[in-house]
């Protein structure tokens, strides 16, 4: 038996529903998995320093780590009406001061990661949006974010995952959505989580964990009660209908393939932050699995 590939993947409801099937071994002819749960900052990171075979990461980070790992066109987060939202205490203009993104002049905003696709998504729209740009930015772990905002430590936070449902819990109000300014400038999906594999591997092997990907998605949407244990043991106590909201929101028809419009959508982000100098710039075959040899 070949040695297990080594994965890591969040423990959000999104990734343990797409991963569920295959790492449980429930996906023919697929490899088996070592799996390892990390948030997303840290995967991140992992991928910059080389280690694992296959992870899930930020769209933001691939510019720096594409050398070495090849994206997989399924099995990451990519949609609409899902983007990073900005929150604060006050509603819009209620503690007397300016009013819509002005108001985050100066202030201080905490954010998952600075490599996090949110933070990039954040970064381009403060650019056009914010006069003068936000002040201090602070990366928290995205759970600690809501908390922070509520009890003042900072002035607004960037949020993903299942808190574009549960702020209100928090007392927080929305600012302004990263992904209604991204579809609304762009026309195309939000690109938030990708998944990649070590280049190393060569190109047949990649086509081969790009259809097992594929094939674990498939099953979870054909039998939604086989993961569910799964998805809530690793939830972290979500309740169980947040989790629900958190899986049919990310996990979609750009999870089973990219296809057209999430390639552009990819390069669309980073081409443009590449722009703003926010990132390297992607060459032409950056995001293909086999690139031209420069011989």
């Amino acid at each position: 038996m070949s040695e297990a590939l080594r994965i890591a993947y969040s423990p959000c409801p999104n990734d343990t529903f797409v991963f569920h099937a295959w790492a449980h071994g429930l996906v023919p002819g697929a490899p088996e998995l070592d799996v390892t749960f990390a948030d997303i900052d840290i995967t991140n990171g992992m991928a910059e320093r080389g280690e694992l075979d296959v992870l899930k990461v930020s769209y933001a980070v691939l510019p720096w780590i594409l050398d070495d790992y090849a994206l997989l066109p399924c099995g990451g987060a990519l949609g609409r009406g899902c983007g990073p939202l900005v929150l604060t205490r006050a509603p819009d203009g209620e503690d007397g001061g300016a009013v819509g993104p002005a108001a985050l002049a100066g202030r201080t905003v905490a954010v998952p990661s600075e490599r996090s696709t949110a933070y990039l998504l954040f970064r381009l729209w403060a650019a056009t949006e914010v006069p003068g740009g936000v002040g201090d930015v602070v990366v928290l772990p995205f759970h600690e974010i809501m908390p922070a905002v509520r009890d003042g430590k900072v002035d607004a936070g960037l949020v993903i995952h299942e808190a574009r449902f549960t702020y209100p819990d928090y007392g927080l109000h929305r600012l302004a959505d990263m992904g209604e300014h991204w579809e609304a400038t762009t026309g195309l999906p939000i690109p938030l989580g990708a998944i990649v594999a070590r280049r190393s591997l060569g190109e047949e092997r990649l086509r081969e964990l790009a259809e097992a990907a594929r094939a674990s998605v498939r099953m979870a949407w054909a039998d939604p009660e086989a993961s569910r244990g799964y998805v809530l043991e690793h939830a972290q106590e979500m309740d169980p209908s947040v989790a629900d909201r958190h899986i049919g929101l990310y996990v979609n028809e750009f999870t089973a393939g990219l296809g057209e419009d999430g390639y552009a959508a990819v390069r669309g982000l980073l081409t443009r932050a590449a722009a703003e100098g926010l990132v390297p710039p992607l060459g032409p075959d950056a995001l293909a699995f086999a690139r031209p040899s420069a011989g």
